[in-house]
């Protein structure tokens, strides 16, 4: 028998939709799964089938395919146990294919068939609301995040079992859907701008920085509160709209960063990674490109202290998306784009002010002795 349920996948930092179909038939029992995925979703087979078997189903064997349409697209995560596992207990007759209709299912299987949270929840629901979708299955953990989205039903489960209750009696997931996510005012921060005594010229400097989005250096002596003035920017920038909420809260919710609540973000970022930090953790990328700190610091501010230790190579690649506001990450499996909309502020000492420009000095002394020699040369 064939079925077919619907679920979403994340590229980059948005959602691409995802039919899982699922023939259950004759020939030598197995199971086998296509659809160019990644080892994660490879394995899902294994969760799913003991998943089944500890939530009471009995799946008699035969011959099962899986296949994640569009095939070539590559698909990774752990989100699509659940769609598959309601979709094998359609293609087996033990649940009615027609009351997912219109609807989303997405989720990690634990073997005891419990739900478990997934990451770019707000990506997801967000795309299965442009598909035209109705209603979201989604972990119980993951509810007050995707409720973030307006104009779609989200669900919350918690394993299996709840899941073939509600199929029996859909009337029953009313108890499951949490109230409406806050998203609320301007959070508050723990530091305060007006805690900053002194350092006229300095807080003057960060106000026309703020209200320009200019980028800015401190240079001066350690301990003269360079950071601390930092650290305080964004309590004098302008309060988030919900257009800057959402796109800074699913580049959080991407990397496991929103906070339990599920509450969008409404504090602007404030980043200040260590200057040992590689190209790839400050820009973004990896084998399935995640957000670096560029783009969590989107809508905030960027701060690198003691800049001139940072390595060439990585200062370097902040180049490009300081001008674009964002970043694209170009792979074999296509492009991936990330928000880099940030104020830069970097801190230097004086003392190695002064070492750069001796070192500067003498390059440009040596430099001029040599043209000078090949003028003689020539002559």
């Amino acid at each position: 028998m064939f079925s077919k349920v619907n679920s979403i996948g994340l590229k980059g930092l948005d959602g691409y939709p995802v039919s899982v179909e699922v023939d259950a038939g004759d020939g030598l029992p197995g199971v086998t799964m296509v659809g160019a995925l990644a080892s994660e979703v490879r394995e899902a087979q294994d969760r799913v089938r003991t998943a089944l078997k500890n939530s009471g189903y009995h799946i008699r064997p035969r011959k099962v395919t899986v296949n994640l349409s569009p095939a070539d697209i590559r698909k990774s995560g752990t989100g699509f146990d659940f769609p598959i596992a309601m979709g094998m207990l359609c293609a087996y007759g033990m649940a009615d294919q027609r009351k997912l209709k219109g609807a989303a299912l997405m989720g990690e299987l634990g073997l005891d068939g419990e739900l478990k949270p997934v990451r770019g929840i707000l990506s997801l629901v967000s795309e299965a609301k442009a598909q035209g979708w109705t209603r979201c299955f989604l972990p119980k953990e993951n509810v007050r995040e995707g409720q973030a989205i307006e104009g779609i039903r989200v669900i919350g489960i918690s394993s299996l079992k709840e899941m073939a209750e509600y199929m029996k009696d859909p009337d029953t997931g009313k108890a499951w859907e949490g109230g409406q996510t806050e998203d609320g005012g301007q959070e508050a921060y723990s530091v305060d701008y007006r805690e900053v005594r002194g350092q006229v010229l300095m807080k003057r400097a960060a106000e026309v920085a703020v209200a320009g989005w200019h980028n800015l250096l401190y240079i001066g002596p350690a301990g003269t509160g360079k950071s601390m003035i930092a650290e305080r920017i964004p309590t004098i920038m302008p309060s988030c709209t919900r257009k800057e909420r959402l796109e800074i809260s699913k580049v959080y919710s991407i990397c496991g960063l929103l906070p339990q609540s599920g509450a969008l973000l409404s504090r602007r970022p404030f980043r200040s990674p260590h200057h040992s930090i590689t190209g790839a953790a400050l820009v973004g990328g990896g084998k399935n490109p995640i957000p670096g700190e560029l783009s969590l610091a989107s809508g905030g501010v960027l701060f690198l202290d003691e800049f001139p230790e940072f390595s060439k190579h990585v200062i370097e690649m902040m180049r490009q998306p300081l001008e674009s506001r964002k970043v694209v990450l170009s792979r074999v499996s296509g492009k991936y784009e990330f928000p880099a909309g940030f104020i830069l502020v970097a801190a230097m000492n004086v003392e190695t002010s002064n070492l750069i420009q001796t070192t500067y000095d003498k390059k440009a002394k040596n430099t001029a002795k040599s043209r000078y020699s090949f003028n003689l040369l020539c002559d």
